[in-house]
């Protein structure tokens, strides 16, 4: 048995009465999130809508060259935010873009060699985005993390750095506990799949009149590729950018110090 989910203008106008319902409780309460809510619902629209017509595009082509710049873009753009969301003053893009690159293309790659996928672009640009998506917030945690545990824990780097500790020994600890927090939602997230959630590819492929039970095959796949993205991305980035804390002289960097390189 096959059914096939219908989406019509007023079945959009009814679920965008819900984003007026978040406004509305945003406004009253004094939450402050009214704008960011309104822009975000139109930025998100806009983008969709460009992002189809691409796609529909890049399938059509199917061209090689075409699928890898796609899935570079989307790398580069998670990129992009991810390192937009590290709050210390020392922050270097190419680290966000060497940790999510490396993640998301080496994830990508066991998937394609292993023949879960095919190299064709409604597979790996659709995947490639699942995988950077994950990775880019993963590794967005570890950032503040780190500035945080840097932050708090000044005095007792500054004491270790005294004693003759190297600085990648200074900052073990914040590193593991900074890697701990990145990869903590996708843990949870794992622990608790077809008991509380029911994520976006299996319920689509449910909706699509797929059989659950193969179904479910296609979101272990992606629960074990995500395991190994948010894992890899979140140690990539935190012992690439913890070095940026430091000065070359490996003093710890005033935080305050605008002109620290």
């Amino acid at each position: 048995m096959s059914s096939q989910l219908s989406v019509n203008n007023t079945s959009l106008i009814f679920s965008f009465l819900l984003v007026v319902l978040a406004i509305c409780i945003s406004s009253k309460e004094r939450l402050g999130l009214t704008k960011d809510i309104f822009f975000s619902t139109i930025r998100a629209i806009i983008q969709l809508s460009i992002i189809a017509y691409v796609l529909k595009y890049v399938i059509q082509v199917d061209n090689v060259l075409l699928t890898v710049a796609m899935s570079f873009f989307i790398i580069l753009n998670a990129s992009w935010n991810a390192h937009k969301r590290n709050p210390s003053r020392q922050k270097v893009f190419w680290h966000s873009l060497l940790a999510i690159g490396t993640s998301t293309y080496v994830t990508l790659g066991v998937l394609i060699v292993s023949g879960s996928l095919q190299f064709i672009p409604t597979q790996v640009i659709t995947i490639t985005g699942m995988i950077a998506s994950n990775s880019m917030i993963a590794i967005g945690l570890c950032y503040r993390n780190l500035n945080a545990q840097f932050r708090d824990q000044r005095q007792q780097l500054l004491e270790k750095l005294a004693l003759g500790a190297e600085v990648k020994l200074a900052a073990k600890s914040i590193l593991q506990e900074s890697i701990r927090v990145a990869m903590q939602p996708t843990i949870d997230s794992a622990k608790t799949v077809g008991l509380v959630s029911l994520p976006g590819m299996m319920s689509g492929l449910i909706f699509a009149g797929v059989d659950p039970v193969h179904a479910i095959k296609y979101q272990i796949m992606v629960t074990f590729m995500l395991l190994s993205t948010t894992s890899l991305g979140s140690i990539i980035a935190g012992y690439s950018s913890y070095k940026s804390y430091f000065n070359e002289r490996q003093q710890l960097i005033d935080p305050l110090d605008e002109t620290a390189k």
